[in-house]
């Protein structure tokens, strides 16, 4: 179904201007994915008239995953907070070419806002069977590996991402291809770089729908060389999929919603949170000003658990 939204959207109405970047950019928090995968939405990129653009985004997602199968041969558990600050520069190079370049600031804790978290689970009559397995504010990352091999991840305080660069083309005034690349510059401990490089190909498209509403969609295809003592369960090949919109309800503020699929990070590991596919919800509001500046606040749900999930993101994010 999602498939057939990405495909089918673009044809229902005929390119408009469009104005704005439309949906943000989502990368995934979670560590067992950011680890692992380079592919991210790109939203469609209007022309900027050869200026750079500053783009700057916070992230503070809250997690827990208790995996433990009745055999006891494999295990992983993911109790943690986890930071994301970007800074991000674009610049067009010609009226069909532009490039982009980006580096994160990160942090893993133990955290402070699992009671929020179960109030704001009572509040919506939602139940995490998980928190209720753990203790409050203690940070824990294990896995067992189905060979018997232990490997502990510990937490961090702060530390600088891979950095990314691509090079996108605009294929015409409603879809662009974005070649993007991340180099191994993490300066945490294992388990929150990728420690290779990663590459990704991301296609997006976009139509205006009504004056008022516009839809988005991408799909992304990525390889990232399997490295360190989780090679034996990583996939190398991903692929993903979104389809968002956005709706203007009244003057400069835009609503939005934005489904983002990933296939699978891990493989034959007998833990469904690591076999399992990536399924997130990105919605929130923006503020388009009239200098041309944008300002967003969201939040990040999981509509589908059992994959590498995560309880709850909020989302600051602003475009100069």
């Amino acid at each position: 179904m999602l498939l057939a939204l990405l495909t089918a959207a673009p044809a229902m109405a005929a390119p408009a201007a469009l104005g704005a970047q439309g949906l943000p950019v989502f990368a995934p928090v979670n560590p067992v994915a950011t680890s692992r995968s380079g592919v991210y939405f790109e939203p469609y990129r209007a022309p900027h008239a050869e200026r750079w653009e500053l783009s700057v985004a916070a992230d503070y997602a809250s997690m827990v995953e208790l995996n433990t199968p009745d055999d006891r041969l494999t295990r992983y558990v993911l109790d943690a907070e986890v930071m994301r600050v970007g800074l991000r520069l674009a610049r067009d190079l010609s009226p069909a070419a532009f490039v982009l370049a980006g580096i994160e600031a990160e942090g893993a804790y133990a955290g402070i806002f699992d009671g929020f978290l179960d109030w704001y689970h009572d509040a919506l009559g939602l139940r995490v069977r998980e928190r209720d397995k753990r203790p409050h504010d203690v940070f824990t990352y294990d896995l067992v590996l189905p060979g018997g091999e232990i490997v502990q991840r510990r937490p961090a305080g702060f530390f600088l991402g891979d950095l990314r660069a691509g090079l996108g083309v605009r294929l015409s005034t409603w879809a662009q291809t974005v070649v993007s690349l991340t180099l191994p510059t993490a300066t945490g401990p294992p388990g929150y770089g990728r420690g290779v490089p990663s590459f990704a190909l991301l296609t997006t498209a976009r139509t205006a729908l009504h004056p008022r509403l516009r839809y988005e969609g991408s799909v992304g295809l990525g390889y990232t060389p399997s490295t360190g003592p989780l090679s034996p369960i990583q996939r190398d090949a991903f692929v993903a999929l979104t389809s968002g919109l956005t709706f203007r309800p009244w003057g400069k503020q835009w609503l939005y919603a934005n489904l983002f699929y990933h296939s699978p990070y891990y493989h034959d590991t007998s833990l469904r949170a690591l076999d399992r596919k990536e399924l997130s919800l990105d919605f929130g509001w923006m503020l388009l000003t009239r200098g041309g500046r944008e300002w967003r606040i969201g939040l990040t749900e999981d509509p589908e658990p059992g994959g590498p999930a995560v309880d709850l993101i909020l989302r600051l994010g602003a475009r100069f």
